[in-house]
């Protein structure tokens, strides 16, 4: 018997997250406006459920962490070079989610010419929501993606200026890496990215653009990552 769905995140095997997929956050970086899409992988370990008894992002010493709100599709149906016209039968719901990124190390990592994994893959650093289903939300295209640090509004932007849709993006994956049921792609984030401090509170949400109301929303305190080593509180 298949796991339901909407327990995707302790059964999923990969999180798929696009990277510039709004161009005026590429801009904000400093970076240049992609042509075709493209990804990088990050652990399933980095989850941080909203459902959580205290729903917390655990920021390494030292390190300046950034968030970035956005849309996540759930992949319900499996498949390899899945066309963009059939695409969204893959789809078996969407949820909120904050791209957490230990900026500095992103940048090193760049000049480099390193992978972004250990900016990117700390444990927390994938807050995410609830599955909301697809009959919630009929146009994907028509959201807006919100996020406040200690209430002041920092990111506020339109799903429909995503770069690249979601079945482009859905086409552009598989035909790279089968997409497996409980899989999650993350869509790209809005400008406004920013830092985000121990003891700060996040919160952030999605809604129907022109809505007054959320469909979901979630909000997380920042607190310093415990522990020793090279990113723990025995950092040097």
């Amino acid at each position: 018997m298949s796991q339901s769905l909407q327990t995707f995140p302790h059964w999923g095997r990969k999180i798929i997250a696009i990277g510039r997929n709004y161009a005026e956050h590429a801009k904000e970086l400093g970076n240049a406006v992609p042509t075709a899409p493209f990804f990088f992988l990050k652990p399933t370990s980095s989850y941080a459920l909203s459902s959580a008894k205290m729903p917390t992002i655990e920021v390494p010493k030292g390190t300046n962490v950034h968030h970035e709100v956005e849309l996540a599709v759930i992949i319900e149906k499996p498949g390899r070079d899945i066309t963009a016209h059939s695409a969204m039968s893959h789809v078996g719901g969407y949820a909120l989610a904050i791209d957490a990124t230990a900026r500095d190390l992103q940048d090193e990592a760049k000049k480099g010419g390193k992978p972004w994994s250990t900016a990117k893959g700390f444990d927390t650093f994938t807050p995410i929501g609830d599955l909301i289903p697809t009959g919630m939300i009929p146009d994907p295209n028509n959201l807006t993606l919100w996020l406040k640090v200690n209430g002041e509004l920092k990111q506020n932007g339109p799903t429909s200026d995503m770069l690249f849709k979601i079945p482009q993006l859905i086409e552009y994956v598989s035909s790279i890496t089968t997409l497996e049921r409980g899989d999650v792609i993350l869509t790209g984030t809005p400008a406004g990215v920013g830092k985000m401090s121990p003891g700060d509170v996040v919160d952030c949400g999605v809604k129907t653009t022109g809505a007054s109301a959320d469909l979901f929303r979630m909000q997380f305190r920042v607190v310093e990552r415990p522990g020793f080593g090279v990113f723990g509180t025995g950092r040097v």
